[in-house]
């Protein structure tokens, strides 16, 4: 077998370009998904939201109280009509169910609502 040799900087060339690309990849994957929208929701993060609803298991509390699917609950006669009512409702949930969540994990919870539901410009 024939060992291809490089001159230093032709190898440069080639490993450089991937070094970057992997470094950036590497950052992007450790950077939480952000939720775009409202200013609200600015820098919440996604992930945390979506974990959040999960453990807590929210819709199976939802289906309790609406009955359905539990979607029913997330415009109930437009009383959630801004993104200040929606994580001020959030936190009413965790306040109500004493999951002591804190402002970010609220911020997490109503922008993952938003994204899903609610959609305010």
């Amino acid at each position: 077998m024939k060992t291809l040799r490089l001159p230093l900087h032709r190898v440069h060339r080639i490993v450089r370009p991937l070094a970057a690309a992997a470094a950036l990849a590497s950052l992007l994957a450790a950077t939480p998904l952000r939720a775009a929208g409202p200013a609200e929701f600015e820098g919440a993060d996604l992930k945390l939201g979506e974990r959040l609803i999960k453990q807590h298991q929210c819709e199976a509390c939802h289906v309790r109280r609406v009955g359905g699917d539990g979607s029913a609950i997330y415009r109930p006669s437009g009383r959630i009509s801004r993104p200040a009512a929606l994580l001020t409702m959030v936190e009413v949930c965790s306040t109500e169910l004493n999951l002591q969540l804190f402002p970010e994990d609220v911020a997490a919870v109503a922008a993952v609502l938003q994204r899903d539901h609610y959609r305010f410009k």
